[in-house]
């Protein structure tokens, strides 16, 4: 439990807080995700809703919890939350059905946190995501999208090649096989992933370099928090966080975050935000070749949320920039309310234009 004499920084609101937030996490069930990996990523989803809760709770706001499955359309109808928190990142063990849960929210005309439908139906696509960045100018490595193991490959494309499962988040099978030299180390990886998750694999060149990751926050204004991945290993061959370091390692080892600052990175992840349908928050990992180019390689709405104590990227980052989670929460839910206001004006406009 946390310490409840925590007095969490208020910042300025002219928006009342909600008295009561409700907290959605995904319905975990090991039977329904292919693999232990998978699996691992989501395993922890009631608890880490739970600490989340906490925090709120300390906040003066009243919290209920219930997973995201069949039961929570009438479980919202029964508690009509002024607000929902969703953390939810798939349905049945499937991410792409994560975008339901905005669906019923927005049925129901309950104000949420995160990205709607559009937002999550486009970051379970990672190949469309790239053809998006790619067409408004955002730079990105050379790709391609891979259907069937035996696929002819792209000519274009320069050795090494990082394979990633397109909508598949976490870093699930980012492992040290997922990088190949030759076409034969390839085949194999693709025969893997396709046969073992039943979708296609993004094949993209693999940038050697420095790694960033944005962090952005809407308030009145986006804003974005860059910081470096300063790696423990620098001299292996190809560097970056790997499935294991990130989910079967202590917090730390493989990495740790500093500040970084560059505002036409700033830009682009501003614009990144805007064409892939992002709200609220959201996460962005670049590479930063030597160079001097900058590559998006991963996109993230609703990543990984929670305080420090969690050992997310979001909070993690925040901290070096003095950004306390309980101030998080406070914007996130400012934010939404202020969303909804707004919304509500423009029903209002609307039924009153027609009326006369």
């Amino acid at each position: 439990m946390l310490n409840q004499t925590i007095k969490p920084k208020q910042p300025k609101a002219e928006i009342e807080l909600p008295k009561r937030i409700d907290i959605i996490y995904s319905d975990v069930q090991r039977e329904n995700f292919p693999t232990e990996a998978l699996y691992i990523t989501e395993k922890d989803a009631d608890k880490d809703a739970r600490l989340i809760g906490e925090y709120l709770s300390i906040m003066g706001i009243s919290v209920q919890l219930y997973p995201g499955n069949a039961e929570l359309p009438e479980r919202l109808r029964e508690n009509r939350p002024e607000m929902v928190i969703n953390l939810v990142d798939s349905v049945k063990g499937v991410e792409s059905l994560a975008s339901a849960i905005p669906g019923v929210l927005e049925l129901l005309d309950i104000p949420y946190t995160g990205a709607d439908i559009l937002g999550l139906s486009l970051d379970t696509n990672k190949f469309l995501v790239k053809k998006l960045l790619q067409q408004n100018g955002i730079p990105v490595p050379y790709y391609q999208l891979v259907n069937k193991p035996d696929d002819l490959l792209d000519p274009m494309l320069r050795y090494p090649l990082i394979s990633k499962l397109n909508a598949i988040h976490g870093s699930v099978e980012i492992t040290r096989e997922a990088v190949s030299e030759t076409e034969k180390q390839l085949r194999k990886r693709l025969r893997y992933l396709i046969r073992t998750y039943k979708q296609p694999v993004l094949v993209e060149e693999f940038i050697s370099g420095r790694e960033i990751t944005a962090i952005v926050l809407h308030e009145k204004k986006k804003k974005v928090y860059l910081a470096e991945k300063v790696f423990s290993h620098p001299d292996e061959k190809y560097v970056f966080l790997t499935f294991e370091d990130q989910w079967l390692s202590e917090a730390n080892q493989a990495f740790h975050y500093t500040k970084y600052d560059d505002p036409l990175l700033a830009e682009y992840v501003k614009k990144a935000f805007n064409v892939t349908g992002m709200a609220d928050y959201a996460k962005f990992d670049v590479r930063l070749d030597q160079s001097g180019r900058y590559f998006f390689i991963d996109t993230n709405c609703n990543p990984a949320f929670g305080p420090k104590e969690s050992d997310v990227a979001l909070s993690l980052i925040l901290d070096l920039y003095g950004i306390s989670f309980f101030e998080i929460l406070k914007h996130l839910i400012v934010n939404t309310a202020r969303d909804a206001a707004r919304k509500k004006r423009g029903a209002a406009q609307e039924i009153k234009a027609t009326t006369h």
